[in-house]
């Protein structure tokens, strides 16, 4: 029963990239993830910001960025900057000490309104899944490869499948809005 085993691991997938993309959007402490999209020009190319420097977060308002090489410090910082996340680093020639300033009420509901984006993208990539598997499905029974009976099971199946995943989703997305809007 290949079909419906690849649907879960596709649809585990879908969860695991929201859960990442989740990461990403700031709840007022401080986290390393906040800089996950942070590219840094560095050596000719662009470079996720962890491959070129560790990122700690010594309170929960402050993360400190140390450069593996200082030479490159004011490239993280400028791309911290250009980065469109609000955050304004300070650079004292080691590290790059960068203050997470708290939220306010328009930009956590801006935050939510993005949360529920990123949800409904992951909704519409788990039933991508489950109509990808559904036709594999048909194609199964119109090839006499499977019975009837066997499809409605495995369609059965599927369906139970989709509709756990779309409510893991939705507990994701209650977790993180509570976060982000708690103060």
């Amino acid at each position: 029963m290949p079909t419906v085993e690849e649907a879960r691991e596709r649809m585990e997938a879908a969860l695991d990239a929201m859960r990442r993309e989740f990461a990403t959007v700031r709840t007022g402490k401080a986290t390393p993830a906040l800089l996950d999209t942070v590219r840094v020009e560095a050596y000719g190319s662009k470079l996720p910001i962890n491959q070129v420097a560790t990122v700690t977060t010594p309170e929960p308002t402050l993360l400190v960025i140390q450069p593996f090489d200082k030479s490159i410090i004011a490239d993280i910082e400028r791309a911290i900057m250009s980065a469109d996340l609000g955050l304004n680093p300070a650079n004292d020639g080691n590290v790059i000490r960068v203050p997470i300033p708290p939220l306010n009420e328009e930009r956590r509901k801006e935050y939510v309104r993005l949360l529920h984006k990123m949800a409904e993208e992951g909704r519409i990539s788990i039933r991508h899944t489950r109509r990808l598997v559904r036709e594999e499905i048909h194609k199964l029974v119109k090839d006499h490869e499977i019975g009837e009976d066997e499809g409605r099971r495995r369609e059965d199946e599927l369906e139970k499948l989709t509709h756990e995943y779309v409510e893991k989703i939705d507990e994701l997305l209650k977790r993180k809005e509570a976060e982000v809007m708690a103060i």
